[in-house]
């Protein structure tokens, strides 16, 4: 029998890389159209919901759609199956298609879409443009028997914890004698209902961030060997990992802005982009925002940047960029395509892990409003 991926664990998954509490307030995103309570044999990633985009899912009989860019954004008064959004949301809903949205937490996310852009351009030295969030943290401490302690440390390390900056795995172990009573209707994994035990015993303790907080608890208990599992949990004051918009890096070599444009244009497919500034400036430090970069140029120009690189930017908020004596390139919104192939090769590594047989295909079609002459 076929092993399809339950799509409720296909979402868990991939909100595992870019969880919801990334997201703007108030950002449409998650599921918009019909039910993950189902098993999904194919699955198709693209930028945009449009009409040709639902028709293509429709011919390459599709079940899940995982979009960039919310389908349902402003709310609708009608779903009218001849007319705008309303043909979209019902051919969805005919055949059975459901839409899951992954935005803002996608852009923020590490590796989400300003770092796709970033690896693209080859960025070095690569930073958050703007933080936004950090992570909260907190300290674990479990008591473990000695004989179990190895197997529980790798455990919770195995499930996430013990990430400091760029070092994994890290705990601190320290040895002492637990004592207990088990009580009457107890079955303890050392000792005797009724008899005080002393054990030998090693308190292990680790870093974990929030979001994965009840995963390594989960994980822990199920590996530790005690009936009662002794453990503490400390807020900490420790600023976790940070998330934001945009990203910043420096070129591997120095070029012109007319240079770097020309770059851009072919190295995203574009078939026209538009600079503001001098195109004979020498631009090494870039910043970048896959979206609308028009609140990122303050920070472009606080962090030193020669040059940010954006999806949007807007007439008067150019003019501003020149008075920052900052060059632009506006790209345009549909360099965000990008994430069709970062995203469908992350689902497709996660659904093998799980041995499932689920398809994922990226989405052939030109959803880019825009024609140049």
């Amino acid at each position: 029998m076929t092993n399809w991926i339950h799509g409720q664990r296909l979402i868990q998954l991939l909100e595992e890389w870019v969880p919801k509490k990334l997201a703007f307030e108030n950002d449409k995103i998650g599921l918009q159209i019909g039910t993950l309570n189902k098993k999904v044999k194919k699955v198709m990633i693209t930028l945009d919901v449009l009409e040709n985009v639902v028709q293509e899912a429709i011919d390459r009989k599709v079940d899940l759609i995982i979009a960039h860019h919310p389908v349902i954004y402003r709310p609708l008064k009608t779903i009218h199956p001849d007319e705008g959004q309303g043909k979209i949301v019902s051919a969805c809903i005919q055949n059975n298609i459901a839409v899951y949205v992954a935005h803002t937490n996608l852009d923020m996310a590490p590796g989400g879409v300003n770092d796709m852009l970033s690896q693209e351009l080859e960025l070095q030295d690569i930073d958050i443009l703007k933080p936004t969030i950090h992570e909260s943290l907190y300290k674990l401490s479990v008591y473990v028997p000695e004989s179990h302690a190895h197997i529980v440390r790798e455990a919770i390390t195995g499930a996430g914890a013990g990430h400091i900056g760029n070092y994994s795995s890290c705990t601190f172990s320290s040895q002492g004698m637990g004592t207990f009573l088990p009580g009457e209707a107890t079955h303890p994994f050392i000792g005797k209902s009724g008899m005080l035990e002393e054990v030998n015993e090693f308190k292990i303790e680790t870093i974990v961030p929030k979001s994965l907080l009840n995963k390594v608890v989960r994980t822990m208990v199920r590996s530790h060997p005690y009936e009662e599992v002794a453990y503490d949990i400390y807020p900490l004051e420790n600023k976790g990992q940070p998330y934001g918009l945009g990203r910043i890096g420096k070129l591997k070599n120095t070029m012109s802005l007319e240079e770097l444009a020309l770059h851009v244009k072919h190295l995203y497919e574009m078939d026209g982009i538009r600079v503001i500034g001098d195109r004979k400036q020498r631009v090494n430090k870039v910043a970048i925002s896959g979206g609308d970069g028009n609140s990122l140029i303050p920070y472009a120009k606080y962090k030193g940047a020669d040059v940010l690189i954006s999806g949007d930017i807007y007439y008067h908020t150019a003019h501003d960029a020149l008075l920052h004596g900052l060059t632009v390139i506006d790209a345009g919104h549909y360099i965000e395509k990008i994430m069709k192939k970062y995203v469908c090769e992350f689902l497709k590594h996660v659904i093998d892990q799980e041995s499932h047989q689920t398809e994922v295909i990226v989405s052939e079609s030109n959803t880019n409003p825009f024609t140049y002459m």
